[in-house]
């Protein structure tokens, strides 16, 4: 019986609905280390890192140099393994870097052609796939130039085209707008939103860019200074979709940087 109702606990339950299922988990990392070297010269890269992704969110990882962040995503990638704990992943992994790591040999369309040939898409259909994902990073026309033609903005909006053609179920992003200007980075703050919210993929972004975390994220994650921990989670109830210049965002970025200093302070 509740006291403000004067209804039973069963009751309740069936004036409210059914509970809400729980929702699948797309990355599980189960108290992770990583240690770099041996002895006195060993760095301790992550202490007993537990984190969960559930399937469609959007996560980012920030923190202060050095504290783990890419560590963390190579370990999801499977380009590196923990020296203790574990890491799950559910479904194919799609990986965009600080660098956007183009085959120079390659024109842009057939960077991204390449992706798609991997992905599994028929021959008939990358054509027009290869298009469309230009047009979607402000590239139309360039398809036939070569990586070395192209400005460093301009090469990390083709890969991230080619990062969207992995059709992965967990896209793992490490500083992909760095480079970029703030125009641009804005524009493909929205494409990366857009797509997401059509594809329902899982994202797990790292940044320096609090701001940029806050603009995207459904929960930001704070990893404290080496060895990384996690520190702090905000959680986001900003509605979609968003400006990087809005008020809500800049609250977050400020409440957020408040905590990285501490963190930066409490280990300097």
């Amino acid at each position: 019986m509740t006291a403000q109702s004067g209804l039973s606990d069963t009751e309740v339950a069936a004036v409210q609905g059914p509970a809400a299922p729980p929702k699948a988990i797309a990355v599980e990392i189960k108290a992770v280390s990583r240690v770099f070297g041996n002895g006195s010269s060993a760095v301790h890269a992550l202490d007993r890192v537990s984190l969960h992704v559930e399937v469609g969110e959007f996560v980012c990882l920030i923190g202060a140099s050095g504290c783990g962040k890419s560590t963390l995503l190579n370990l999801v990638a499977g380009l590196d393994r923990p020296t203790s704990g574990s890491v799950e992943v559910a479904g194919r992994t799609g990986l965009m870097f600080q660098e956007s790591a183009l085959f120079p040999w390659l024109t842009v369309a057939k960077n991204i052609e390449l992706a798609l040939k991997l992905s599994g898409t028929p021959k008939g259909e990358r054509k027009d796939r290869v298009a469309e994902l230009l047009r979607r990073v402000h590239l139309d026309g360039f398809g036939s130039k070569r990586p070395h033609e192209l400005s460093g903005g301009m090469r990390q909006r083709v890969a991230l085209a080619r990062a969207f053609a992995q059709d992965a179920d967990v896209l793992l992003m490490d500083e992909p707008f760095g480079a970029l200007d703030a125009m641009t980075r804005d524009l493909l703050h929205d494409e990366l939103e857009r797509l997401w919210a059509d594809r329902n993929f899982t994202v797990l972004f790292v940044t320096h860019n609090v701001r940029e975390a806050a603009r995207l994220a459904d929960r930001v994650v704070l990893l404290s200074s080496r060895p990384g921990r996690v520190a702090h989670e905000f959680p986001s109830s900003i509605p979609r979709p968003r400006r990087i210049d809005d008020q809500p965002v800049s609250e977050m970025s400020s409440e957020i940087t408040a905590k990285l200093r501490e963190e930066v302070a409490r280990h300097a």
